[in-house]
């Protein structure tokens, strides 16, 4: 008997067990709310991205300046989710005089707490920019992968570069039959 019928467990696609601060290369999907299709469109296998995006685009690169010990990888905007690959990395990626330095008390961050702040600061700015404050912009949770080698990141990356063609069969597509 449950306690509380109201309240389900959500079920997590982390890796159990698997420490998500430790160096690495970690595939990332993350999808707009309901999927809706607000961040841009794609025409001829090439993608435009709206101001939605474009916002989108730039809280994505600015997320080492947040999180020192991360680099970014391939990335794509798609019109309801975006693709990305992130490098955290052993070492503080910020460089200073006399080569990279490690700023007091910058804590190493694990990837669920980047994609966290990374879904916050653009759901904030997106929702001003449309006076939707407070109304949900991302779905819930995101999908990762943790890439093992060299050919896993290749084909990772092509994957990214190449969703843009592939847009008119993508199961995230609501037009693909």
């Amino acid at each position: 008997m449950k306690l509380n019928p109201e309240k389900h467990e959500r079920k997590t696609t982390r890796l159990r067990g698997f420490d998500y601060s430790q160096a690495g290369y970690y595939f990332i999907t993350i999808c707009t709310h309901k999927r809706f299709c607000c961040l841009g469109d794609v025409a001829d296998g090439e993608m435009e991205v709206s101001e939605a995006g474009e916002i989108v685009q730039e809280v994505w690169g600015k997320l080492p300046q947040h999180y020192f010990y991360m680099c970014l990888d391939e990335f794509i905007i798609m019109p309801n989710h975006v693709h990305g690959i992130i490098q955290l990395t052993e070492k503080n990626s910020i460089p200073g005089r006399g080569g990279f330095r490690n700023p007091p008390l910058q804590p190493r961050h694990g990837l669920p707490e980047i994609v966290r702040g990374f879904k916050t600061w653009s759901a904030r700015r997106i929702n001003q920019l449309c006076g939707t404050l407070g109304e949900k912009f991302w779905q819930r949770s995101f999908y990762d992968h943790i890439i093992r080698d060299e050919d896993d990141l290749d084909n990772t990356r092509r994957y990214i570069r190449d969703n843009p063609l592939k847009w008119e069969y993508d199961q995230e597509n609501p037009h693909t039959k």
